[in-house]
């Protein structure tokens, strides 16, 4: 992983919840409980959350997965996830925190049955290396969710970029302090494969029997669920 990259979000870490809920209205929310809804994920379950930052879809798994189920949420950016357990607490919920990189993933074959990303993929060097090594720590028949920004087409299209490219990383930078931050943000987002074009990715990983795309909010975000083989 990019040390740049690395050393932005740890820069921005303190700030990334509150500048998170301004930026999108709080509509995250709404797109972290349709990836789980679409994850099927279920009680007794075992999930890993990579790119986890400050552990929200972590904790809405183990909300889903129950007390007999478990969730481990990783992160390659050490102090993006250090609120995460304290927030896992506040919520009542038991819930591992690790540090490591989803290109390079320290677990055993076959630990998970589902394995999770949401808005990270884009930020891995290598988003089919993440892609392969998520499916390798899933179970076969087991899931592998990702929750990424999209490039809106159609009337969503020109308010979406006028608000991505000039408000965001001026509201973001002001907030933080960091409009640099804010500003790579959409720039990643804006030039990332979405849509068929992510699923091409997913087809060049071959480690999925099944994968389809659920997109959100006029294509703003994406979800993509491959079935790992």
């Amino acid at each position: 992983m990019s040390e740049k990259v690395r050393s932005m979000f740890a820069d921005i870490a303190s700030d990334y919840d509150r500048i998170n809920t301004v930026l999108s209205f709080g509509v995250h929310h709404a797109w972290r409980a349709k990836a789980i809804q679409e994850s099927k994920a279920k009680n007794g379950d075992h999930v890993l959350d990579c790119a986890t930052g400050t552990g929200d879809l972590a904790i809405e798994f183990k909300k889903a997965v129950g007390k007999e189920g478990y969730v481990l949420g990783t992160d390659f950016c050490a102090p993006m996830i250090e609120p995460a357990p304290a927030k896992a607490k506040k919520n009542g919920l038991e819930i591992d925190f690790e540090v490591a990189d989803a290109m390079d993933l320290p677990y055993e074959d076959n630990r998970f049955d589902i394995a999770s990303i949401s808005f990270g993929i884009r930020n891995v060097d290598e988003p089919v290396t993440a892609l392969k090594e998520m499916s390798r720590v899933v179970k076969p028949g087991g899931r592998v969710v990702v929750l990424e920004f999209g490039q809106p087409k159609g009337l969503m299209k020109l308010p979406y970029n006028l608000y991505s490219q000039h408000i965001m990383p001026t509201v973001g930078g002001w907030l933080s302090g960091n409009r640099e931050a804010y500003t790579y943000l959409p720039r990643t987002s804006a030039t990332f494969p979405a849509g068929k074009n992510f699923l091409k990715l997913m087809e060049e990983a071959n480690t999925f029997i099944d994968y389809r795309a659920v997109r959100l909010t006029g294509g703003i975000a994406y979800i993509y669920v491959g079935l790992v083989q």
